[in-house]
């Protein structure tokens, strides 16, 4: 913003019809002075004020005989032009700035004061900007106190010290390996990330069983890299399916580690799940409690379902309640019957059972689907939900799956704070 914006009524009402910049060096100047203390007002330099007489020429001296950037060089419909240059680091910026006569400004040209930079290797500099002709007043300096310093002017006769001392250089190398080094472990814990959402994604479902008479999908959308919900598909022989929905205690790395150790102990476990599911559920909780620490745990959802008679026997294990559509428009709620797994060694579950008829659907979901949040804090809720799968009748259930969870993200404007996860069944 130029100096006198609030000094003179030009500016209020001027505007910018050509912008460009050079670099992201602002940004990235901003960026670096970032705070996470917020203990005291956020104050910073902006920009130098330096009076010159012609911008462009100035411009030139800067860019071309320095090796400056172009922060900002507007272009306003009054004629007027506002140009900032910053040296490589972009922790500074000059504006270029014409004198204003009103103000009496003309004699500042030449006289903008002494602003000074700091440098690793003075002398290389000095040679390297000698020879691309600028002139300097004082050539390499070392006082008695230490450090190096040399003067040089720019076209207009301002004055700038070119400096470095041995303290500030062996910091700024210092701050450079700390910030190559900051670099290089983001990019490997990125790329870290990217290896274990690709592991955890074919964790999920690859191939559908095919059950007679039954349309299911299911979906999971992590709010992080990896996350802490689980859902699969357990093909429990002569057209029995188990449904699985689970959601391990926290989020990240820690979650989707847990919930490899519960994918695994299910998927070894459910030889004998349609017979006999408060057994495989009592073994699942036993070793995923043995193979955690005492405070792991994770809800779920099981529930198997018999093609020959529509049974469904379900556990409900400290998870929120799944649901049944029914086709007349009636809603189940299949509630909790059972603790969660993983934090008691002594777990007892009792199953329930209900049945799917003609045009039913079995909603099984996380709390991350209910409980995702608009801008004033309003949850997506049971009933919408509801409302989304009734207002789409005739699409296929994997389609209608889809399309749910994309109502919800846009429910949430796209900020998910939670895993989202969704399996429908319709019976044909």
């Amino acid at each position: 913003m130029p100096e006198d914006f609030s000094l003179s009524g030009r500016w209020l009402n001027d505007r910018i019809v050509k912008f460009s910049q050079e670099s992201n060096l602002r940004q990235r100047a901003q960026e670096a002075a970032f705070r996470l203390d917020g203990t005291s007002p956020y104050l910073r330099l902006n920009f130098v004020s330096v009076y010159v007489r012609d911008q462009e020429r100035s411009l030139r001296f800067f860019v071309d005989k320095l090796g400056f950037s172009v922060v900002t060089d507007a272009q306003f419909a009054s004629g007027m032009r506002w140009i900032e240059v910053s040296p490589p680091d972009g922790t500074a910026s000059l504006a270029l700035v014409l004198p204003t006569k009103q103000f009496n400004e003309e004699h500042l040209v030449g006289n903008s004061g002494v602003i000074t930079f700091l440098t690793e290797d003075v002398d290389r500099t000095y040679r390297e900007w000698a020879d691309r002709g600028v002139q300097f007043t004082i050539p390499p300096q070392t006082p008695a106190w230490g450090g190096t310093f040399c003067r040089f002017v720019d076209l207009d006769g301002n004055s700038f010290v070119l400096a470095g001392f041995t303290d500030a250089t062996r910091a700024i190398d210092e701050r450079r390996r700390a910030y190559a080094e900051k670099l290089e472990d983001d990019r490997r814990t990125a790329q870290e990330l990217e290896i274990a959402r690709q592991v955890q994604a074919r964790l999920f479902p690859q191939v559908l069983p095919e059950v007679p008479g039954l349309e299911y999908a299911g979906v999971c959308l992590q709010a992080r890299s990896v996350g802490g919900d689980y859902y699969d598909f357990l093909a429990l022989g002569d057209g029995n399916l188990g449904f699985i929905v689970g959601d391990v205690a926290g989020k990240g790395i820690a979650a989707a580690l847990l919930m490899v150790n519960l994918q695994a102990n299910l998927r070894s476990q459910f030889i004998g799940a349609a017979n006999d599911p408060q057994r495989f559920l009592a073994s699942v909780n036993r070793l995923f409690f043995e193979n955690t620490a005492g405070s792991a745990y994770a809800t779920l959802f099981y529930a198997g379902y018999d093609s020959g008679t529509g049974r469904v026997i379900y556990a409900n294990c400290g998870h929120v309640p799944a649901l049944i559509l029914r086709a007349n428009g009636t809603v189940d709620r299949l509630d909790s019957n059972a603790t969660v797994l993983g934090l008691f060694e002594d777990w007892q579950c009792s199953p329930s059972s209900t049945e799917l008829r003609q045009g039913d659907v079995l909603v099984l979901y996380s709390d991350g689907v209910t409980e995702s949040e608009d801008n004033r804090g309003d949850q997506f809720g049971e009933e919408r939900l509801l409302d989304a799968i009734r207002s789409r009748p005739a699409l296929p259930v994997p389609e209608l799956a889809r399309s749910v969870t994309q109502e919800i993200l846009e429910h949430s404007q796209g900020r998910q704070s939670d895993d989202l996860t969704l399996i429908l069944a319709r019976k044909s």
